[in-house]
């Protein structure tokens, strides 16, 4: 029984190490994810609240290609070494998953207020289409979120790009698609996105940083598992010379 259920664990352990392959690929794709959106939405705020989840989430779906590497080769050969590394490794790895889950939670929680801050500065500081960064990126936001302006499209009319224009309009981004002659001017607002941006960038942050979360939580969950079977195995190396006499290939760890 005690050797049905060490290979069992085996079995689990071989199996949980492919998918931590398979996790590597996942979490370094969250964090490329998280970069490129973080160069469209970088003026509204700090690079700490997405570049740090997403650069401690890249590295950890590294030292999980790492992980399953070293796990496989550890459990085919019955490596009491390579299992307690693996599991040593792993550890480091659920631990700094417990960190991303606490930073993801507390700037998800900053975002909002960092947003609110930052925004109007970014839009007092609007030039025109396709001039500096900062405008290319609210032109971007307001075609990305179909919004227009801070809370509503009025919102430009306080812009110093609005006075020093004299056209009474809007940038073309806030022009809805199915309106071909949209020129932004306030005389047509039904051509204009009505919703304002400012909510719309701080739900898109957020569901940034949910995805960091709950990607952060179930490979944790999954790590917990492999350690748990690499205990199982390691305990029954070291105490059971019947399941060692029944797994040895006549190489000794």
């Amino acid at each position: 029984m005690g050797q049905c259920g060490v290979i069992s664990s085996k079995t689990v352990l071989v199996f949980l190490n492919l998918i931590f392959w398979a996790a590597a690929g996942i979490l370094c794709y969250i964090g490329a994810y998280v970069f490129i959106t973080y160069d469209d939405y970088d003026h509204f705020f700090e690079d700490i609240y997405t570049l740090i989840p997403a650069m401690v989430i890249t590295a950890v779906g590294t030292l999980l290609f790492v992980i399953g590497f070293i796990g496989c080769c550890a459990t085919i050969r019955e490596s009491r070494c390579g299992l307690a590394t693996f599991s040593a490794v792993l550890l480091l790895v659920f631990a700094t998953e417990v960190v991303v889950v606490v930073l993801g939670y507390i700037y998800r929680a900053k975002v909002e207020a960092v947003v609110n801050h930052s925004i109007q500065k970014v839009y007092d500081e609007y030039k025109g289409p396709n001039t500096d960064a900062p405008s290319r990126a609210i032109d971007y936001v307001q075609r990305q979120l179909h919004c227009c302006g801070i809370h509503n499209y009025s919102d430009w009319m306080n812009t110093q790009w609005f006075t020093e224009s004299k056209n009474n309009s809007v940038p073309v981004s806030c022009c809805k698609p199915n309106f071909s002659n949209c020129t932004g001017a306030l005389l047509r607002p039904r051509d204009l996105y009505q919703e304002g941006c400012e909510v719309l960038v701080v739900k898109k942050l957020k569901d940034i940083m949910l995805y960091v979360i709950l990607a952060a939580l179930t490979f944790a969950a999954i790590q917990m598992l492999g350690l748990l079977c690499a205990y199982v195995v390691l305990c029954h190396r070291g105490h059971d010379p019947a399941y060692e006499l029944l797994v040895s290939t006549g190489i000794d760890a």
